[in-house]
């Protein structure tokens, strides 16, 4: 498996949202999601309507860890889960696919975020780099690698630094600052 980065420029961040949503509404709502909520893509695939309307908080158990979490839904997630279900019942799925009905697969969804990463020259965009870019933001907003360390249920702060790319970042900053 390839490593993938999160998204580190707003602007960045919002010509994907234009290309998706340029592409189809699920496509960007996929994304959106994703990044406010934090959560891995098997997580938030499956989802239905029922499972999100009218929450202020999302409760999902974890494919990978069969933990519960309790995600708080923001006002950007809210505002933008109140649109796209708009007209939809209670049991649709909310990622599905126009010929089957169920929601895409994860390979699909790579497949989205990796044609929009290269036509905008990105490297190393894949599905996690949703969960990678929630966990980025909220360490950029608060500076607590603790709080982001406790969000995403890693072991120490270090995992947290290398996952969200904050080492990589600070090297190349120190690099390009450097003036002998």
């Amino acid at each position: 498996m390839n490593k993938v980065e999160s998204l580190r420029d707003k602007e960045v961040i919002q010509q994907f949202k234009d290309k998706l949503r340029h592409q189809s509404y699920r496509n960007y709502f996929m994304f959106v999601f994703g990044i406010n909520s934090g959560l891995r893509i098997m997580d938030f695939l499956p989802l239905k309507v029922s499972d999100v309307a009218n929450k202020c908080e999302l409760v999902i158990i974890e494919q990978k860890t069969q933990k519960v979490r309790e995600i708080p839904v923001n006002a950007t997630l809210r505002a933008e889960i109140n649109e796209y279900i708009r007209g939809m019942k209670p049991n649709d799925y909310l990622f599905a696919s126009p010929q089957t009905g169920k929601p895409i697969s994860r390979v699909m969804a790579y497949k989205i975020l990796h044609k929009v990463a290269h036509q905008l020259g990105i490297e190393h965009v894949g599905c996690h780099t949703l969960r990678k870019t929630t966990g980025y933001w909220i360490y950029q907003d608060s500076k607590d690698i603790k709080l982001v360390q406790k969000i995403f249920g890693h072991t120490s702060e270090k995992v947290t630094e290398i996952y969200i790319g904050i080492d990589k970042e600070e090297v190349k900053k120190a690099y390009n600052k450097l003036d002998i």
